[in-house]
């Protein structure tokens, strides 16, 4: 779980006239509609209202999603502005997948919805701040709540992930939310949603990277192949840390296995 990668934005021209990489490939292969075999599929910019209702909802109580959100000084909002302020930071972050990312979801009506960062890209440049409308964030964001967001949680985050990378940072994939609705879990969405995109880099001979928020997620990426590297922290939070679990997936290689 993660938003964007950096805490300044760029304008990066690799982004605009980027050449075509073997991920790029994998995505413009991936399908728009549900596959037989997995029912995945890949969401489309228009759609991305839906995917974002999802996203919003499953992190609805997630004191690190909404960790700019709900600061001492939006106390006086109602819960329900709160979470409208949650739900527009989604409809952005999602959006921004949509142009520069891969953006996953499966079951009947978007009970399941991940959020990829393919090798190489990022959502930081202005042209795509513009286009999602994530730039209001300068400004929808209390005084307290851009301070915890841009001076905290995104270098952190920029920080942790090029420590643990190094020079793979660049080369790997990045999970940055997965998330389904509370009525549909249970089902295996989320292990599907991850494991279309961990073939591919087995395939390619890549990472994937992710921070996770609960304890249990863990044992449940574990057994996805994940291990954990590192437990980072938020501390403006009044009276407690805030915890995020960094884990990591190195790329398997199936014919050895087979061997």
């Amino acid at each position: 779980m993660a938003l964007p990668s950096v805490a300044a934005p760029m304008l990066d021209a690799a982004i605009i006239h980027e050449k075509p990489t073997s991920s790029a490939a994998a995505k413009a292969a991936l399908p728009t509609a549900p596959t037989k075999d997995s029912g995945v599929r890949v969401v489309a910019p228009h759609e991305y209202k839906e995917a974002a209702a999802c996203l919003a909802e499953a992190f609805r109580l997630d004191n690190i999603v909404r960790y700019a959100i709900d600061t001492p000084d939006r106390m006086h909002l109602t819960e329900e502005q709160r979470f409208e302020m949650h739900q527009s930071a989604m409809e952005y972050v999602t959006y921004a997948h949509c142009l520069q990312g891969l953006v996953l979801t499966t079951g009947n009506n978007f009970d399941c919805v991940a959020l990829w960062l393919p090798p190489g890209k990022n959502i930081d440049d202005w042209l795509t701040l513009l286009r999602s409308g994530m730039w209001r964030l300068s400004w929808k964001l209390s005084k307290e709540g851009r301070v915890r967001f841009f001076d905290e949680f995104l270098p952190l985050l920029h920080h942790s992930k090029q420590e643990i990378l190094g020079d793979r940072d660049n080369t790997s994939w990045y999970l940055n939310y997965i998330g389904t609705k509370p009525e549909a879990r249970g089902r295996g969405y989320a292990r599907k949603l991850i494991e279309y995109v961990t073939k591919m880099a087995d395939a390619e001979g890549l990472p994937c990277y992710l921070e996770s928020s609960h304890d249990i997620n863990i044992i449940i990426y574990g057994k996805l192949g994940f291990e954990l590297r590192k437990h980072i922290y938020l501390q403006r939070a009044a009276g407690k840390e805030l915890r995020l679990d960094v884990m990591v997936r190195e790329p398997v290689d199936k014919q050895k296995e087979k061997d």
